[in-house]
């Protein structure tokens, strides 16, 4: 028999007060002053990609046009590029899980890596309709740090199902 990385435990059901929190969370993140720092995430997408390739049936679409609308309110951006890039991010997140489930972590992140890429050109493809400029090609570098911060992501989001089935007083968690 082979040694795996795969652990053989089954999670429990994911709360949806949880899902809620990390994507208020995600936010929150978002709205850090960071000016002109292109290597920061797009905390919203990574996580909303996150739940919708591991919870497509809870967060989906809606989801992801609720979000966005928050996001381009909070920003003050062009209204509607947010709802429209995190909607197909959410679409094709959705039908991909299973795919992208099927494989491990670091293969998941390449897996993701199109996806979140693909969400900052219909921000930038919307922008550019509109007669804003082209903001260089560091803009696309978050994509990148956001697909290498996947497998922490994953397993700080996991973190709460692997809670015990038993209540045991001697144990903190």
């Amino acid at each position: 028999m082979q040694p795996t990385n795969r652990s053989s435990r089954i999670l429990q059901p994911v709360r949806y007060g949880f899902i809620l929190f990390s994507l208020l969370g995600a936010f929150a993140l978002n709205q850090l002053p960071v000016g002109r720092f292109y290597f920061m995430p797009d905390w919203v997408a990574l996580v909303l990609l996150f739940w919708c390739v591991r919870e497509p049936r809870r967060v989906g679409m809606f989801s992801a046009f609720l979000l966005g609308v928050l996001m381009d309110v909070a920003f003050g951006n062009l209204f509607g590029q947010h709802p429209l890039a995190y909607v197909v991010m959410a679409y094709l997140g959705a039908a991909l899980s299973r795919r992208i489930l099927w494989f491990p972590l670091s293969q998941q992140a390449l897996h993701v890596f199109p996806l979140l890429l693909g969400c900052q050109v219909w921000m930038v493809l919307i922008r550019l309709v509109a007669g804003d400029e082209f903001p260089g090609v560091t803009y696309f570098a978050s994509s990148v740090v956001a697909a290498l911060l996947w497998t922490p992501l994953t397993f700080l989001l996991l973190l709460p199902q692997f809670r015990p089935v038993d209540k045991d007083e001697n144990r903190p968690i």
